[in-house]
C-alpha cells in the first residue's frame, strides 16, 4: 500500500516537472518574442539617432552621414515589411522625410564640392602637360602658331616635319580635379542615382549656383579655359572678311588648340567623368557629351568655316596641316567620344575631317588649272624668272612636304591607281601647265632673243630646283633630260639670234661643252669653268666630235651640225645689212682705187682701203653699243649659266676683235682721228662689257 503511493506521488511529481519545463519553453519563447520586439522597437526608434546627423548636415563628416542615410533605408524597409506595428505608416512617412532632406544636403554639398574645385586651367598648366618639342619659348609662349602658316613663298615648313614625328610623343592629361576629392563626389552620385535623382545631378554636373548666379560648373570652366587658351568664337561670316595673313595665323593657333583641346583639356574631363561617374556608364557618357558640346562647337565650326570658305592655293598647305590634325586626333576623338550620347559631337569631328580632304582635293585640282591659265600681266622686262615660276617650283618642293597626306588623299578619292604614279602625274602636269603658262608669257617680248633668254632662265631654274629636291626621284631622270635640252635649245636660239648667224657656229660648240659641264657638275665653280676656257676652240671640237665628253651626248640631241643648219623662220640679224662679226672680217676690204692702204701682213698695200676700215670699225663700235645697251639690260641669274653665255660669246668676239686690230689697226692709227675708231679705252670697255654681260641693272 505505501509503495502504491509513492508511485503515484512521483508519477505526479513527474507529470508537475512535465508542466514545469513546458511553462519554461512558453516563458522562454514569450521573452525571445519580447526581445525580437524590443530590437524592433529599438530600430523604430533608430530615425531619431539618425536624424541628428541628417541634420547638422554632411560636410563636418561624410562618412557618417552617409550611413545615416543607409540607416534611414534600412528603417523604411523594415517598417514597410511589419505593417503590424501600429506606429510603422508614421515611422516610413518620418523617415521618407528626414531621407528627402538628407538627398537635398547631399545635393548641395555635391554642388558645393564641385564648384570649388572646378577652376579654369592655366595656358602655363596646359604647357607643361605638353611634350617639351612643344612647349613654347618664354618670348612666344603669348603668341602661338603665328609661324605656323604655309606660305609657297615662305620657307616655314619646318614645324610640319616636326609635327609628323609626334604620333608617340607623351601627353599627360592635367589633374581638373584633386584625386582626394574625386572618391568624395563619387560617394554623393552613388546615393544620389540609389535616390532617383539622376537629373538632378546631371543638372548640377552642367550647371552649379555660385555666389548667387547660375553658371554652368564644368562646361564653363572647359570654355573659359580654352578662352584663356586664346580660343575665339568666330563666325563664317569673321572667317570670311579676314585677311589672308591674319587667317593663316589663326589657322596655325587653331592647329595646337586642337591639340590642346582634344589631348589635354577633354582627355582630363574624360577621366573627371569617368573616376566620379564611375559603374554608371550612361550618366557618365552623357555627362561628358554635355559638357563638352559647347567647346568642341566652338572648335570645329572654325574649321568648318575654313574648309567651307572660297578655295584658293594659298590655302592648300594649310588645309593640309588641319586634315592632318584632324587624322592625328582620330583614335583619341573615337576614344573619348565613343558612348551614344556622344555621337553628335563625334559625326562632326568626322565630318570636318571628310571636308577638309574634299576641300583640298579640289584645291589642288584647281591650282593645276589655275597656273596652266594665270593671266597676270606683269612682266620680267630683264628677262630673268618669272615670279609664277619660283612660286610654282617652291609649291611644288612644299607638295613633297606632304607626300604621306597627298596618299592618303587619293585612295581616298581616286581609283585603285597606285599613289606614288598619281603624285608623279599631278607633278607632271603642273610642271607642263607651268611651262604651258611661260611659253605664252615669252610671246610678250618684241626681241626674239629676249623670248629665248626668258624661257632658258625658267626652265633652266625648274631643272636645277628638281634635281635639287625629292621631286627628281619622282620625276625620273628622263623628265630632267629632256628638260635639261629644252635649255639647250633656248640657249643656243638667244645667242644666234643675238649675235647673229656668224657667230653661231663657234658658239654652238662651246655652248654645249659647258652645257655638259653645269649639268653633269652641280659642284663646278666659275674658277674651274675658266680653266676649261683656255682649251682652244680646236682642241674643243675634237673632244666633243670624236667623243671624249660622249657621256654628255644624251643632252645634246639637237645639237649636232646637221641641226644647227636650221634656222627659226623669224631669226633674224639685229642689225640687217651686216652682222657684229662681219664687221671684223677681211670681206669687203679690198679698195676700188684711191687712198692709201697697207697689205693684211702690215705693209703698205693698195689691197686694203683705209675708209673701208675705218668703216667697218665705226659700224662694229655702233652695233656693239647697241647690243651693250640693250642686253646690259638683260639678266640671267643663275651665275654659271650667265658664265657660260658670257664667255662663250667672249671667246669668240674678244679673238677676232684683237685679230683685227692688230692687223689693221696701224692703219687707222696712222691716219686722222685714230681715237675715233680705236684706242686701249675701248678694248678695255670691250672686256668689261662682257664682264658684266647679262648680269642686268646694278
Amino acid at each position: 500500500m505505501g509503495g502504491d503511493v509513492l508511485s503515484e506521488r512521483a508519477a505526479v511529481m513527474s507529470e508537475s516537472l512535465l508542466k514545469s519545463q513546458s511553462i519554461t519553453d512558453s516563458v522562454v519563447s514569450v521573452l525571445g518574442s519580447f526581445d525580437h520586439r524590443l530590437s524592433a522597437l529599438e530600430t523604430a526608434m533608430r530615425p531619431t539617432q539618425a536624424e541628428a546627423k541628417i541634420l547638422k548636415g554632411p560636410h563636418d563628416d561624410l562618412e557618417s552621414y552617409l550611413e545615416a542615410i543607409q540607416q534611414l533605408r534600412s528603417n523604411i524597409l523594415f517598417f514597410n515589411n511589419n505593417k503590424r506595428f501600429k506606429s510603422s505608416d508614421g515611422v516610413v512617412n518620418h523617415s521618407n522625410n528626414l531621407l528627402a532632406k538628407a538627398i537635398s544636403k547631399l545635393e548641395e554639398e555635391f554642388k558645393q564640392l564641385l564648384s570649388s574645385y572646378s577652376k579654369p586651367v592655366e595656358p602655363e598648366r596646359l604647357f607643361e602637360c605638353l611634350p617639351s618639342s612643344l612647349r613654347p619659348s618664354s618670348e612666344s609662349s603669348g603668341n602661338q602658331g603665328d609661324s605656323t602658316g604655309r606660305n609657297p613663298s615662305s620657307n616655314s615648313h619646318s614645324e610640319h616635319h616636326h609635327n609628323n614625328n609626334l604620333a608617340n610623343a607623351d601627353f599627360t592629361p592635367p589633374t581638373l580635379i584633386p584625386l582626394r576629392i574625386l572618391p568624395l563626389l563619387h560617394n554623393l552620385a552613388q546615393q544620389m542615382v540609389q535616390a532617383g535623382h539622376q537629373q538632378q545631378l546631371l543638372k548640377i554636373y552642367r550647371q552649379g549656383f555660385h555666389s548667387y548666379l547660375l553658371w554652368d560648373t564644368r562646361s564653363s570652366v572647359l570654355e573659359e579655359s580654352l578662352r584663356k587658351l586664346g580660343v575665339e568664337k568666330l563666325s563664317k561670316d569673321d572667317v570670311q572678311k579676314m585677311q589672308w595673313e591674319v587667317l593663316e595665323v589663326k589657322i596655325g593657333n587653331w592647329i595646337h588648340f586642337m591639340r590642346i583641346s582634344v589631348k589635354l583639356l577633354f582627355a582630363g574631363e574624360w577621366k573627371v567623368c569617368n573616376q566620379m561617374f564611375e559603374g554608371i556608364d550612361s550618366l557618365r557618357d552623357v555627362c561628358f557629351a554635355e559638357v563638352t558640346a559647347s567647346s568642341v562647337s566652338v572648335l570645329l565650326s572654325f574649321g568648318d568655316a575654313i574648309a567651307k570658305s572660297k578655295r584658293s592655293p594659298e590655302k592648300l598647305f594649310v588645309l593640309f596641316d588641319m586634315y592632318e590634325i584632324m587624322q592625328e586626333l582620330h583614335s583619341e576623338i573615337e576614344t573619348l567620344f565613343k558612348g551614344k550620347a556622344c555621337n553628335e559631337i563625334r559625326e562632326s569631328a568626322f565630318g570636318l575631317t571628310k571636308w577638309l580632304a574634299q576641300t583640298a582635293q579640289e584645291t589642288f585640282g584647281d591650282f593645276e588649272e589655275a597656273v596652266e591659265k594665270d593671266a597676270t600681266k606683269t612682266a620680267v622686262l630683264d628677262g630673268t624668272v618669272h615670279p609664277l615660276t619660283s612660286y610654282v617650283i617652291n609649291y611644288v618642293k612644299f607638295l613633297f612636304d606632304y607626300q604621306s597626306t597627298l596618299k592618303q588623299l587619293f585612295q581616298e578619292f581616286e581609283n585603285g591607281e597606285e599613289t606614288n604614279s598619281q603624285l608623279a602625274s599631278v607633278t607632271m602636269r603642273i610642271m607642263q601647265a607651268l611651262q604651258t603658262n611661260l611659253d605664252g608669257k615669252s610671246k610678250q617680248y618684241k626681241d626674239i632673243a629676249l623670248t629665248h633668254l626668258f624661257l632658258m632662265n625658267n626652265i633652266h631654274y625648274m631643272v636645277r630646283s628638281v634635281r635639287r629636291s625629292e621631286a627628281k626621284d619622282l620625276l625620273g631622270d628622263d623628265w630632267v633630260q629632256r628638260h635639261r635640252r629644252i635649255v639647250q635649245q633656248h640657249a643656243n636660239q638667244y645667242k644666234r639670234i643675238a649675235w647673229a648667224k656668224d657667230l653661231s657656229a663657234e658658239i654652238n660648240i662651246i655652248l654645249v661643252l659647258i652645257s655638259a659641264l653645269l649639268f653633269w657638275s652641280a659642284d663646278l665653280s666659275c674658277r674651274n669653268l675658266a680653266k676649261w676656257w683656255r682649251i682652244s676652240l680646236r682642241t674643243a671640237n675634237r673632244r666633243f666630235f670624236l667623243g671624249s665628253l660622249s657621256e654628255t651626248r644624251p643632252d645634246l640631241v639637237g645639237n649636232s651640225p646637221r641641226s644647227r643648219r636650221k634656222r627659226a623662220p623669224n631669226s633674224q640679224s639685229p642689225t640687217g645689212a651686216m652682222t657684229i662679226l662681219q664687221c671684223l672680217s677681211v670681206q669687203g676690204l679690198t679698195s676700188s682705187g684711191g687712198g692709201s692702204a697697207v697689205g693684211v701682213d702690215g705693209g703698205n698695200s693698195s689691197g686694203v682701203s683705209r675708209a673701208v676700215v675705218k668703216d667697218k670699225l665705226k659700224t662694229f663700235n655702233m652695233q656693239f653699243e647697241e647690243l651693250h645697251q640693250r642686253q646690259s639690260q638683260w639678266t640671267v641669274p643663275d651665275s654659271e649659266l650667265r658664265e657660260s653665255l658670257r664667255l662663250a660669246v667672249a671667246e669668240v668676239l674678244l679673238p677676232a676683235y684683237r685679230s683685227f686690230i692688230k692687223r689693221f689697226g696701224p692703219l687707222v692709227e696712222s691716219g686722222k682721228n685714230p681715237m675715233k675708231y680705236i684706242s686701249d679705252t675701248a678694248r678695255r670697255i670691250l672686256t668689261e662689257c662682257l664682264v658684266n654681260f647679262l648680269k642686268g641693272k646694278p
